[in-house]
């Protein structure tokens, strides 16, 4: 056995999301089995891989032809085979008694992709102990880039097809979500007089700002009751109005606590001009989530401490919302510790899952999916809503590196025709100290405009 029980009966609530169907998966000595209760026949898996049972990265990749075989792949290239370089004459055959063989495990690379399970017990780690993109099989094999289980969920419904033609699948809009780590709601505003100088140094000595020496004592001074409109970091009206226009609502993910000094923010949730922009935030219809602190992703009861921190908070401005998400500072992870902190905090989502260094699909989709605990063998409530992009991962040095550039605008824009072709969502992290040049204000509502 490869497949448990329970990652079948997960694996069916990931087919029914996807194409409306009640499906049912039986693993059968060697082969595992697709069936549509109440029609005749079946689709069959027949070459099961171990690797999508284990934590690693050391295995091969193929690509196979699917429109050599007459089928209609999704981004119009032949699709990575993960765990499999040497490819049957035949990927996809009719067999006896009405089935169809599917020469791939489709569903075991669903499994490992969307379970992180090779990240989990991982040591080969990036300085803020996280699982980078370059250790990956993904960016080894180049396709992490690509939203490789949509990919292969729309060849198995192409087949579905096939076996049962009758059917009604699903169908799938192109979305786009927003979101925003709030690190810094001002630049000067909550600093003391010693940090505060050293800000308005580096302004002057590294990026040649004269505007921050005599902005930066004012905003200090006069933040009180609310956000000084002076502060370059207070960008959250122009946010949220760049979205309404575009008709989306943003995600704003406060950090509630303080684990790291060096690391998190300088802000405290209770201090008014936070509550008052929380207060506004709510007020226009967007969301507010968490941020945990640099030091809780391995610390369950502390993301849990930080939740109701903010929950209480928002309480007291009257705020309630029917969901509660957010995202890992840093996009620190450890799987699945992190994951069921999330899930046993009780949050409906995260959305931290995408690389620091490298943009892609870090899950191989850009469906939102319950989540599995791969190590417990057990579904999850908290809903993954994976990350496709953050604005200095494609931008910044120390990461892709880009730039201001349009290789950077092309970049970004790949990855959303990525998620548009296969109908799902881009999902795009933009922070709201990254709109202090007109280029980024520019790219940014090219890429929030559907």
């Amino acid at each position: 056995m490869t497949f448990t029980p329970a990652s079948l009966r997960w694996l069916e609530t990931i087919l029914e999301e996807r194409y409306g169907l009640r499906l049912t998966l039986r693993e059968e000595g060697q082969e595992l089995t697709l069936a549509l209760p109440g029609a005749e026949g079946r689709i069959r898996f027949d070459t099961l891989k171990p690797e999508f049972h284990q934590s690693r990265s050391d295995f091969p990749c193929g690509r196979w032809d699917a429109a050599g075989e007459g089928f209609t792949p999704a981004l119009g290239e032949p699709l990575p085979t993960p765990a499999m370089a040497e490819l049957p004459a035949r990927m996809v055959e009719q067999a006896g008694q009405g089935d169809v063989v599917i020469h791939y495990d489709i569903l075991g690379l669903t499994y490992w992709m969307l379970t992180r399970l090779e990240e989990v017990g991982r040591t080969d780690l990036d300085d803020h102990g996280r699982f980078p993109a370059t250790s990956s099989h993904a960016y080894e094999h180049e396709y992490l880039e690509r939203p490789i289980v949509d990919e292969w969920l729309n060849l198995l419904a192409q087949v579905i097809k096939i076996q049962w033609p009758g059917v009604e699948l699903k169908k799938h809009q192109f979305s786009i979500k927003v979101s925003h780590d709030v690190d810094w709601p001002s630049r000067y505003g909550f600093k003391t007089w010693t940090s505060l100088l050293k800000t308005m140094g580096g302004d002057l000595l590294k990026r040649r700002q004269l505007q921050g020496l005599w902005v930066g004592p004012r905003v200090k001074l006069n933040s009180g009751e609310k956000l000084h409109p002076l502060d370059p970091a207070n960008t959250f009206e122009w946010i949220m109005d760049e979205s309404e226009k575009s008709g989306l609502t943003s995600a704003f993910y406060f950090i509630s606590g303080r684990t790291d000094p060096g690391k998190d923010s300088d802000y405290e949730l209770e201090h008014p001009a936070i509550r008052s922009l929380l207060h506004r935030i709510n007020e226009r219809g967007h969301e507010i989530g968490l941020h945990p602190s640099y030091g809780t992703y391995q610390a369950p009861q502390l993301i849990g401490q930080e939740f109701s921190r903010l929950k209480s908070v928002c309480e007291k401005e009257g705020i309630s919302q029917s969901e509660w998400g957010g995202r890992m500072h840093f996009l620190r992870w450890e799987q699945p510790t992190t994951l069921q902190a999330w899930n046993d905090a009780g949050l409906n989502y995260d959305s931290t899952l995408s690389y620091a260094d490298r943009p892609g699909f870090r899950c191989g989709t850009c469906f939102e999916y319950f989540a599995f605990n791969p190590l417990c063998q057990s579904a999850l409530n908290v809903r993954v809503r994976p990350l496709v992009a953050m604005e200095c991962t494609v931008i910044a040095r120390r990461y892709l590196g880009l730039g201001a550039s349009e290789e950077a605008l092309n970049k970004f824009m790949e990855l959303k025709e990525g998620c548009r072709k296969v109908g799902g969502c881009f999902s795009l992290l933009w922070h709201n100290t990254e709109f202090e040049t007109q280029w980024k204000m520019d790219i940014y509502k090219r890429l929030i405009h559907l």
